[in-house]
């Protein structure tokens, strides 16, 4: 199975699928195992969180819950349009994230 996911933390993505389809928000965690990620504010979940310590307060928390890395795409922060992601190798060696549209370096 390929572990790989085109989106990485601190990326700005658009929701593609779901309820939450259309949104935007910064990755806070990628799962390459997985293959999800967890979007921050987006695909909140509601747990039960019961006293770990003596005078802690449990009840119902609500958190991001991940989502799979295939249902969003990266916004590019120059045309600010979601595209799909390029790599371009330099001739010393280092690679590049960059924009399908407007050539722009993520």
């Amino acid at each position: 199975m390929n572990n790989k996911v085109h989106v990485k933390t601190g990326d700005t993505v658009i929701i593609l699928s779901g309820r939450e389809r259309g949104k935007k928000g910064k990755i806070l965690a990628v799962s390459p195992k997985e293959g999800k990620v967890i979007i921050e504010g987006r695909n909140m979940v509601t747990k039960h969180v019961k006293p770990r310590k003596m005078g802690e307060q449990g009840g119902i928390v609500k958190a991001e819950g991940a989502m799979y890395a295939s249902k969003v795409q990266i916004v590019c922060p120059r045309c600010g349009k979601p595209t799909r992601v390029a790599h371009k190798i330099y001739e010393d060696g280092t690679k590049e994230r960059i924009c399908k549209k407007c050539g722009e370096s993520l």
